[in-house]
């Protein structure tokens, strides 16, 4: 259904010459995030996207980010666009005293979301290393350039939507493994190495005809790239639950993705990364049904307390090897993967 944009925003396309004077574009208001408004504008010129980062997200926690937050979005397309032009959209124009920027429209007929290709059950793991291999490539590309550092020091944003809302909530819900916890957030915080997305997650990516595309990267922060991998294979794993009949596909895709990645890893010893990819991604795991943002999909408390014991016994019991991981979570959901 078409609507008016806020008159604010109508102004910052002005600004932008994306929209002519007198110009009243058609808008469609698009829903799926929870970190900003989206719109999508039809103008005399043509179609395009525009985002507004919000202060306070629309979950049911009291959930509040900076919205400068979102210059450092654009920033992160611009840099990432040099190194691999085709995963990320182009950026149109961005008004920083809005908060908003405008970007090329994805036409859907042309580009499908991952996340509703894995609720469908199409699990294609050459999609999952394509994701892996471009996601190295930033990072590898971003490491060889330390002086990016300076652009990205966004460790206070960095903490309010992804430390405190994940980690340190779960933590908090879990007082047993708020120590652990606790440990992962300040190693995390501490570890300075390249450009992270911050929210490498099935539902920012678009498959289109060139292969994956990364949108939202909203939390871009110099740092950890352990954080990026961790949070999107914990993703593939959790929908294992979520799509039973697809299990065994999105394991394959999960060992996909990490390939593709680690092929990419030229920075840091493999080990030393897989080490922290591998721990910090129970505490992820224990966030998504316990932290500020629960997946939705899971609402069968007995889903939910599967992924909580089995979280549980890896923050108790750290292992720094991913195979053990998934090997640990096949072993957990097997029967569900005989399910027709």
């Amino acid at each position: 259904m078409s609507t008016h944009l806020p008159a604010d925003v109508l102004e910052a396309l002005l600004r932008m010459r994306l929209v002519a004077a007198g110009e009243s574009p058609a808008a469609l208001a698009l829903a799926g995030g929870v970190a900003s408004d989206i719109w999508r504008v039809d103008s005399a010129s043509g179609s395009f996207c525009v985002k507004r980062a919000l202060a306070r997200l629309k979950v049911a926690a009291d959930w509040r980010a900076p919205v400068e937050r979102n210059a450092f979005e654009v920033s992160w397309f611009r840099v990432a666009g040099t190194i691999v032009p085709e995963a990320v959209p182009a950026i149109l124009g961005h008004d920083p005293s809005a908060g908003l920027f405008a970007m090329e429209w994805l036409e859907p007929s042309e580009h499908r979301l991952w996340k509703a290709d894995l609720a469908a059950g199409v699990v294609d793991p050459a999609v999952a290393w394509a994701v892996g291999d471009r996601l190295g490539r930033i990072h590898a590309g971003t490491a060889a350039r330390p002086e990016l550092a300076v652009d990205f020091a966004t460790d206070a944003i960095f903490h309010a939507i992804r430390l405190e809302p994940y980690l340190e909530a779960a933590g908090r819900a879990h007082p047993d493994r708020a120590r652990v916890l606790s440990e992962l957030v300040a190693r995390t915080a501490s570890t300075r190495l390249c450009l992270v997305h911050g929210d490498v997650s099935p539902k920012n990516i678009q498959i289109g005809p060139t292969g994956p595309i990364l949108l939202d990267a909203e939390c871009a922060w110099w740092g950890d790239p352990a954080f990026d991998v961790a949070f999107c294979l914990n993703h593939l794993l959790l929908k294992t639950l979520w799509v039973p009949r697809a299990a065994a596909e999105l394991l394959a895709a999960f060992d996909a993705m990490w390939d593709g990645y680690r092929a990419r890893v030229d920075w840091e010893a493999i080990a030393g990364l897989e080490g922290r990819i591998a721990t910090l991604l129970p505490g992820l795991f224990l966030a998504r049904v316990d932290g500020k943002s629960p997946v939705e999909y899971l609402t069968d408390e007995v889903d939910r307390d599967k992924v909580r014991q089995r979280a549980r016994d890896w923050l108790a019991r750290p292992s720094h090897c991913l195979a053990a991981l998934r090997g640990d979570w096949a072993r957990e959901i097997e029967p569900r993967e005989t399910e027709q």
